[in-house]
Order: structure tokens, then C-alpha cells, then sequence
């Protein structure tokens, strides 16, 4: 039986991916206020990346790239005006609620 890849451990790093999905109509409106609180949260202590992506094959479908150096960073980032503000903002803009996933780069 294959050996599972290894993961990468001994970092406290922390890499996660939301995915955001515009109401139809309201794509244009989301990806303003992504490229908003972008430009915003690289300026955050702590982060490493903060890139939001288009998805080519579900238009309105958005996805974000963010690391941080440590939990504390991450923490400190979410209770940010611009990212409570960014919630607020876009949550009648959302198809769904947008979803939020831990990833952890291989080694």
C-alpha cells in the first residue's frame, strides 16, 4: 500500500482558503470588496499571503489564498475593522455563506 505524503509540521504557520460565491448580479460588487480587503490585509502583522483568485470555470466563485506567520496573527487579523467591516459588507452579496478551509502545504 502507498505511503501517504508526508505534511509539513513543524511550522506555526497557518494557511487557509476561503471561497467566496456572489449572488447572481452581485459578482462585480464581491470582487471589489475582495480586492479591498486585499489590498488591507497584506498590511496586516504577520501575514505572509493574502491573494484572491477568480475560479474560470464557476463565474461569481472566488477563492482566497491567505497564510500567517502564527495563530496570534491570524487572530489579531479577523478582529481588524477592515475584515469585521469586509463580513458585514459582503454578506448580502453571498449566494452561501462563504466557506473557510485549513490547508497545510506538503513538504
Amino acid at each position: 500500500m502507498p505511503q501517504p505524503l508526508p505534511i509539513r509540521q513543524e511550522s506555526a504557520e497557518v494557511w487557509l482558503m476561503p471561497v467566496f460565491i456572489a449572488k447572481a448580479g452581485h459578482e462585480a460588487d464581491l470582487q471589489e470588496a475582495l480586492h479591498a480587503l486585499q489590498t488591507l490585509s497584506r498590511k496586516d502583522p504577520g501575514c505572509l499571503e493574502y491573494t484572491v483568485f477568480s475560479d474560470e470555470h464557476r463565474p461569481g466563485t472566488f477563492v482566497l489564498f491567505e497564510g500567517w506567520a502564527r495563530d496570534e496573527d491570524l487572530a489579531s487579523h479577523n478582529e481588524e475593522d477592515h475584515v469585521k467591516a469586509f463580513v458585514r459588507e459582503v454578506e448580502p452579496l453571498l449566494a452561501v455563506p462563504f466557506s473557510v478551509t485549513p490547508i497545510t502545504p506538503l513538504i
